[in-house]
């Protein structure tokens, strides 16, 4: 997906977040990936570090393949892209940018989130064919900063600061006005043995944050 398309698709979404599912095990994929998209979740991230990932995939985009965008992060490889695509994944998060990892996710139709900080790796990423940037950690990547990249990069570059985001609308309204259009989640969010009653709880504070960060 490139990235003029990919913008248009997360202004439309309700819930702009990546849901970073790190640790996850099958025998709780399913469940988890219906509760997140009954909470308005669209896209979904199985890290590859994670116990059995790819069967993790497989069962989520089973489940939940038709509501959200379903796939892993911490690729690295394009042999990894290849599996994840034979589990049934359609999204391709990374740590860093390499850009043959994106060219082979943009030439398979993927949706393609590589990690980026600085204004080479943001405009090397987009010129391979990434859908949107992962500014990642964004513990090092303020919300001047980000306004400093938007100034810059294309227009409809969609900008998503993963790390150390929570679940303050404050926080999340000071990046979306200096020109990110979402975040991604990690362990504020999920964490390996969590129960379904607390990931509710905690997808529906992150949930309603961001609602009211971009009211």
């Amino acid at each position: 997906m490139n990235h003029q398309d990919f913008f248009t698709r997360i202004q439309q979404t309700t819930v702009p977040l990546v849901a970073i599912l790190r640790g996850i095990t099958p025998a709780e994929a399913r469940a988890v990936a219906r509760l997140l998209v009954e909470t308005g979740y669209r896209y979904l991230e199985v890290p590859l570090n994670s116990p059995q990932p790819f069967e993790s995939i497989a069962i989520m985009a089973e489940e939940a393949g038709r509501e959200a965008c379903v796939g892993a992060g911490t690729v690295t490889t394009e042999e990894q892209v290849h599996k994840v695509v034979a589990a049934g994944g359609q999204l391709i998060v990374s740590p860093n940018a390499d850009p043959a990892v994106i060219r082979l996710s943009a030439q398979l139709g993927l949706t393609s989130l590589p990690g980026v900080v600085t204004p080479s790796e943001a405009f090397a990423a987009l010129q391979a064919g990434a859908s949107g940037l992962k500014l990642f950690p964004a513990e090092m990547i303020s919300p001047a900063t980000v306004k400093a990249l938007r100034a810059v990069l294309p227009p409809q570059a969609v900008l998503l600061p993963v790390g150390g985001i929570h679940a303050d609308p404050d926080q999340m309204r000071q990046y979306l006005r200096c020109g990110a259009q979402g975040f991604g989640l990690g362990s504020g969010l999920y964490q390996p043995g969590i129960s379904l009653a607390t990931l509710h709880e905690r997808a529906t504070m992150y949930r309603d944050a961001i609602i009211a960060a971009r009211s």
